[in-house]
């Protein structure tokens, strides 16, 4: 591959096992890669992982290493971790004691990201900021909650123990994700609401623009604003996130071999929509072959200036102390025993 030294690190890709092949070695050092975000399959126990990122490591530092440790069923490192609850359980334990409710958000929110931290992985692709409306499965439990105050409270602590552990958030699913009843990894899904009846759904984006490093926009077509889905869109990313809700921070495309991307074209294609409509990083996840080619694509362009997504590396770790671990583990033991 042509490696141009103008070429910037607008690729997040994916690894096919717990350690680096040569081919991985090589597709590391390429100035297009900028980020690695981390499956299951990448993962044995707490010390290979940190071995496996400390290869990483070696090869590029600035790599910006990623996972979904959202809790519940979104939870990649496993043996060795804390069993987080679904958010939902957040939700139900507000509705029974506000303070309570809140104060575990935050415990639960400083546990993830120190035990991601632990292992140098810089940030868990979190929380998820859709509202649920209890008609799409694929984000079902991983809401906090149906009531956006409730929501916004909650994912506000959260970001606070994240935060309390150096950990940066990127909110998902922009600009919301929850109304519609298509899985968008096996269609796209299309949410017939004009900009009014979605108040609700971009209010934590809103309220919580400010306090976020990441936004992932969703993969759904909202066609009485735009034809594109939002993440190919530069009404929802440019005129709506940038412009009226302020936020300054990294956009990341959704992984573009989801089928709801599809509508985009081949993947050279998907990747140049949603650069050129204000996302900084594309994600090609389980598609090698999908992923060469918008290296090879990308080598040859000349795209704008985008926010680095190396901003998102992490900040110095601070552990948490054995009282507050000790809490949080009892904590998401008995919510976890209680979502089975």
């Amino acid at each position: 591959m042509n490696q141009a030294n103008n070429t910037q690190p607008l690729l997040m890709l994916d690894l096919e096992g717990v350690a680096l092949t040569s081919e991985e070695r090589d597709l590391l050092v390429h100035p297009a890669v900028g980020g690695v975000i981390l499956f299951s399959r990448n993962y044995q126990d707490p010390l290979q992982v940190r071995d496996l990122v400390a290869s990483m490591r070696a090869l590029r530092p600035e790599l910006l290493i990623a996972v979904d440790q959202e809790g519940g069923r979104v939870q990649r490192l496993r043996e060795g971790f804390t069993r987080l609850p679904p958010m939902a359980s957040l939700g139900r334990l507000y509705l029974k004691n506000a303070e309570e409710g809140r104060q575990a958000a935050e415990l639960l929110g400083e546990l993830m990201a120190d035990e991601v931290r632990a292992v140098d992985i810089d940030i868990s692709f979190a929380p998820v900021l859709d509202l649920d409306y209890q008609r799409n499965s694929m984000i079902g439990d991983r809401c906090f909650s149906d009531d956006v105050d409730t929501l916004i409270t909650l994912a506000d602590a959260f970001l606070d123990g994240m935060q309390r552990s150096g950990m940066c958030a990127t909110g998902k699913h922009f600009p919301g994700h929850g109304h519609v009843q298509a899985d968008s990894h096996l269609e796209l899904p299309e949410d017939p609401r004009g900009l009014s009846e979605m108040d609700a759904d971009l209010a934590p984006f809103r309220a919580l623009a400010s306090r976020l490093d990441g936004i992932m926009p969703g993969h759904v077509r909202y066609p009485a604003m735009d034809a594109q889905p939002a993440g190919f869109s530069h009404y929802w990313l440019q005129k709506v996130l940038r412009e009226e809700l302020g936020f300054r921070g990294v956009i990341f495309s959704d992984d573009l071999t989801m089928a709801g991307a599809a509508a985009a074209g081949d993947y050279a294609q998907r990747a140049e929509v949603a650069l050129n409509a204000g996302c900084d990083m594309v994600l090609v996840c389980n598609d090698r072959a999908g992923a060469l080619t918008v290296l090879s694509w990308l080598e040859q362009q000349s795209l704008p200036k985008v926010v680095p997504a190396s901003a998102l590396r992490a900040r110095p770790r601070r552990p948490m102390s054995p009282v507050r671990r000790q809490r949080a583990c009892d904590l998401a033991e008995q919510l976890s025993g209680e979502s089975a």
